[in-house]
């Protein structure tokens, strides 16, 4: 799924979702719901900044859900870094697919901008 949002692939991204999934809007602030317009967010977000998101460890929770330690490079279009953040992705999953994303980075504001992309504005 990283591999594919970093190569800008949404199909393939999708993949692993269900067609209601709950994502972050990293960027801006507050949630999306459903893959439409989670490809409409991941379009304006493309539009005014170049993310890149490598995976660095991944860790089953007691919970159920998974964290994925990532590093996320945030460059302007320009090709300016705006920011270089290590963060946690954090997946809740039902009947085998992704039903929501949640970014734990420290921020304190759960429906905030990530301050991966904060940083930099």
């Amino acid at each position: 799924m990283y591999a594919a949002f970093n190569r800008r692939d949404v199909d393939a991204a999708f993949l692993p979702m269900s067609e209601a999934v709950s994502w972050p809007k990293a960027s801006e602030g507050g949630r999306v719901v459903g893959k439409r317009d989670i490809r409409a967010y991941w379009s304006r977000q493309w539009a005014e900044f170049d993310p890149r998101v490598d995976v660095l460890d991944v860790v089953d929770r007691e919970d159920g859900t998974v964290a994925v330690e990532v590093r996320q490079l945030v460059r302007s279009m320009h090709g300016d870094v705006l920011s270089d953040t290590e963060l946690r992705h954090v997946y809740t999953f039902a009947n085998g697919l992704i039903e929501r994303m949640d970014i734990e980075d420290g921020a304190g504001t759960p429906d905030g901008p990530s301050t991966a992309f904060s940083a930099g504005a």
